[in-house]
């Protein structure tokens, strides 16, 4: 991989990182606790207000996994074993990356 396709990678993996970031501070009123207060919220309102805290914590989740992705792919580019395959040592497609920059292994060690 030339120098220059490691840094639009590079560059990639860090604004959808910022992006990342950015969307995690505006969900984070979504996960807070919710009031069990029955006189304040009805019981259908606390029910979906429930479900939303749910998904909240799930969207959290999903979003600290693929921000450690990313941490792990820029260390990758960092360290020089960035478009090898972590299993045969192989390099991944250019395509592949470009689906998603933080793969760790070719098509055919992902089957």
């Amino acid at each position: 991989m030339t120098p220059a396709e490691l840094d639009d990678f590079r560059q990639r993996l860090l604004r959808l990182r910022a992006e990342l970031e950015a969307t995690e501070e505006a969900s984070r009123a979504a996960a807070q606790i919710v009031e069990l207060d029955q006189a304040g919220i009805g019981r259908v309102s606390r029910m979906d207000a429930m479900q939303t805290q749910q998904m909240a914590l799930e969207s959290e989740r999903r979003r600290q996994l693929q921000l450690q992705r990313i941490a792990n792919a820029l260390r990758r580019i960092a360290d020089g074993s960035y478009g090898r395959c972590a299993a045969c040592n192989e390099d991944i497609h250019p395509l592949r990356l470009q689906a998603d920059p933080t793969f760790l292994r070719c098509v055919r060690c992902a089957r």
